[in-house]
C-alpha cells in the first residue's frame, strides 16, 4: 500500500484533493453554507468583506454559500445524467458488438443518426419544446451521452469478444448474461471508468453551458453556470463576482481530468510491464 501511494504523482493528489472537496460540497454544502441560497444579506454586488468572503451577487445574496449550494445542482445533475448514460450506452453497446448481425446494424444506425445533429442543437429542440425540469434536463442530456458510451463500448467489447477466454465461454455455452457479466464487462472496465470521468467533465460543461443560456437548471436553484450568468454585468464594474463559479467549475474540470490521466498512464504502464 506504501509503495503504491508513493507512485501516484502530485498532480494525480491534486486532482483527488479537488475531487475529494467537490464530493464534501456535493454532499454536504447545504448544511455547510453560512447562509442560505436565497437569503438577502445585503447590498447588491458588495464587496468582500470578512463576514462574505467572495462579497455579494446582483441581489445581495452571499456568493460564498451559493458557491457551496450550488455544487449540490451543478456536480448533482452532471453526475446523474453521466450514470443514466453509462447505464444506457454500456450494456446497448456490448449487445451490439456481441449480437452482431442485425441487432448491430440496427443499433448503430440509430445512434449514427442521433449523433448527425449536433448535441447542443438536440438539447435546445427537446428542453425547448419539454422544459427544463431537473428529470427532463438529466434524461436529454443521458440519452444523448449514451451515443458516444455506445460507440466506446461497442468497439472495446468487439475487441475483448473475439479472445480466447471469450471463445471458451461460447464452447462452454454460457448465454449472453454470462459473457457480458463475467467475460466482457470484466476486462472493458478499465477504459470505461476512465471515458466516465472525461464524459462526467463533457457533461458537466454542458449543463453550466445550458444554464448560462437559460435552458439549464432553472431558479430557485443554485448553479455554478447560472451564476455566471447572472453575475456577468459586475465585470463591466471591475467586479469578480461572475469569475468565482467560472473558477469553481474549471478547477473541478482540471481535478477530474489529472485523475483521468494518471489513470490512463498508469493502465499504459502497467500494460508495457506486462508485455
Amino acid at each position: 500500500m506504501t509503495r503504491t501511494l508513493r507512485r501516484i504523482p502530485l498532480t494525480a493528489w491534486i486532482g483527488l484533493a479537488i475531487i475529494a472537496l467537490n464530493i464534501v460540497l456535493l454532499l454536504a454544502g447545504r448544511w455547510l453554507a453560512p447562509f442560505g441560497e436565497e437569503q438577502i444579506v445585503g447590498t447588491p454586488f458588495d464587496p468582500p468583506s470578512p463576514d462574505h468572503l467572495f462579497g455579494l451577487d446582483q441581489n445581495g445574496r452571499d456568493l460564498l454559500s451559493r458557491l457551496m449550494v450550488g455544487a449540490q445542482m451543478s456536480i448533482g445533475v452532471s453526475l446523474a445524467a453521466t450514470l443514466l448514460s453509462f447505464t444506457v450506452g454500456i450494456p446497448l453497446g456490448f449487445l451490439a458488438a456481441i449480437s452482431g448481425g442485425w441487432v448491430d446494424t440496427a443499433l448503430s444506425r440509430l445512434v449514427d443518426t442521433i449523433m448527425c445533429v449536433p448535441v447542443l442543437i438536440s438539447a435546445l429542440v427537446v428542453l425547448q419544446a419539454l422544459g427544463s425540469s431537473l428529470p427532463v434536463l438529466i434524461v436529454t442530456i443521458a440519452l444523448l451521452d449514451a451515443t458516444r458510451v455506445f460507440r466506446l463500448a461497442r468497439i472495446v467489447a468487439q475487441g475483448i469478444n473475439v479472445l480466447e477466454y471469450a471463445e471458451t465461454a461460447r464452447l462452454r455455452g454460457e448465454g449472453l448474461g454470462w459473457l457480458i457479466a463475467r467475460e466482457i464487462l470484466p476486462n472493458a472496465l478499465p477504459p470505461l471508468v476512465a471515458e466516465f470521468g472525461l464524459r462526467f467533465c463533457f457533461t458537466f460543461l454542458f449543463v453550466a453551458g445550458l444554464s448560462f443560456l437559460g435552458l439549464g437548471i432553472q431558479p430557485p436553484y443554485a448553479d455554478w453556470g447560472g451564476m455566471v450568468k447572472d453575475n456577468q454585468q459586475a465585470i463591466l464594474y471591475g467586479l469578480m463576482a461572475p469569475l468565482y463559479p467560472a473558477a469553481a467549475i474549471a478547477l473541478l474540470t482540471v481535478g477530474v481530468n489529472l485523475v483521468v490521466d494518471w489513470m490512463l498512464a498508469g493502465r499504459t504502464t502497467m500494460q508495457g510491464e506486462g508485455r
